[in-house]
């Protein structure tokens, strides 16, 4: 016989639901003899002070067990995941403080000492009615296994069987709506109890999203530095044994017709450009410099390939995070970029400091100011910045100078 797959369910669900309901009985009452034992000690004895020191020791060491068992019991039987507190890492006074105020330790010690013994309560109810269901529903089995003097004796016990069937038949039929009606009462306040409170759950959320963004510029940032090398390793040394070759045709061909001369000094020329083009492409995405020598080195050939004089000061106690000195290199580039191109400066300073855990970068020309904050290069320079929780500034008043103003954070 093929039982209906609805039924199949309702079946499977009522067993899982009454076995969690029942798994649960035991750790709800674990501390019920604890307090019941402190009100008898103090009531017999009078000595309130011993019986609270114990019951309370008692309570806060085995509150962290019965939390263990709890979880297991609603991952495993229901699949409800109570997530665990995250402890400090290194376990200060300051530390310890925050904590105990993010975590609130007594919300679970209130979970097991009260709310717990009425949950259990509310399971004994469930487990009653369905061990009343499965009695009621097999009252004809168990009814004639009785000895045949008592059945005798039994008054009515033939029209009172089918009443106790369809009863039983009934609470069985409400089991897996009821349990699982239960179930899910259980559930809300044991996470919200037993597990990080809100306000700790976002703070780990907001770690685990500041994380996933760092993760994801390093990952952008390393990519860059990969399609540099590429570019350099590959595209560029071609384009140069390209332009090399053509350069030794013109040296070495002076019998070439001017037609053809001329339509090879042509490409000579174009490559040499393109050679150039690239080479600025190849610095904008990452230069070599920056990843094999550090800003300070970086900054100097920038500096040195600049039309106007940059003054440059580069204080570094020790080098940053990659991420971190490509900020600032680009950073750096594009202000002076915009000095030499609209700002019309004679000369800029570029001062680079690291002071605590902060990099400070500032740059300032002498140029006719007014550039604006909104403008789509300095726009992106501040997402850049801002993408390392950095502060971005800029100064630009009309008639000058221009000083733009980047901080930062370079602890490793």
């Amino acid at each position: 016989m093929t039982i209906p797959a609805g039924l199949r369910r309702a079946v499977l669900r009522a067993r899982r639901d009454t076995g969690f309901l029942a798994a649960g009985v035991l750790p709800h009452l674990a501390l019920v003899p604890v307090w019941a034992w402190a009100a008898t000690t103090t009531d017999r004895t009078g000595n309130w002070l011993l019986t609270v020191s114990v019951s309370a020791a008692l309570v806060l060491l085995g509150a962290p067990v019965l939390t263990a068992v709890q979880r297991v019991r609603y991952r495993v039987l229901i699949g409800v995941d109570v997530p665990r507190l995250t402890a400090p890492g290194q376990w200060t006074w300051a530390s310890t403080a925050r904590w105990l105020a993010a975590t609130r330790p007594w919300r679970k010690i209130g979970y097991h000492l009260l709310l717990g013994p009425l949950l259990a309560l509310l399971e004994l109810l469930v487990l009653a009615v369905a061990a009343a269901g499965l009695a009621g529903f097999s009252a004809y089995a168990w009814s004639w296994a009785l000895p045949t003097e008592i059945r005798q004796d039994w008054f009515g016990y033939l029209t009172q069987l089918p009443a106790y069937t369809a009863a039983g038949l009934l609470l069985l039929c409400a089991l897996p709506w009821t349990a699982r009606a239960v179930a899910r009462f259980e559930a809300r306040p044991a996470v919200g109890l037993l597990g990080p409170s809100r306000a700790q759950r976002l703070q780990e959320r907001v770690d685990q999203l500041a994380v996933s963004r760092t993760d994801l510029i390093e990952a952008v940032d390393a990519e860059r530095r990969r399609i540099e090398r590429d570019l350099h390793d590959g595209t560029q040394q071609r384009l140069v044994s390209l332009a090399v070759n053509l350069g030794l045709a013109l040296a070495t061909r002076p019998d070439l017709p001017g037609a053809a001369r001329e339509v090879i000094a042509k490409a000579h020329l174009e490559a040499k450009e393109a050679i150039a083009e690239l080479d600025d492409l190849v610095r904008g995405l990452h230069p070599a410099v920056l990843e094999d020598r550090g800003l300070d080195a970086a900054l100097s050939g920038l500096a040195a390939r600049t039309p106007l004089p940059v003054r440059l000061r580069v204080d570094l106690a020790e080098r940053a995070a990659p991420t971190v000195e490509s900020v600032a290199y680009f950073v750096i580039s594009e202000a002076l970029t915009n000095a030499t191109k609209h700002a019309n400066a004679m000369r800029a300073e570029v001062l680079v400091r690291q002071v605590g855990e902060v990099l400070r970068v500032r740059v300032t020309d002498d140029g006719l100011g007014g550039a604006d904050a909104d403008g789509t290069g300095l726009t992106g320079l501040a997402k850049r910045v801002g993408s390392l929780d950095g502060a971005f500034h800029v100064s630009s008043p009309a008639g000058g100078p221009t000083t733009i103003t980047a901080e930062l954070p370079c602890a490793r």
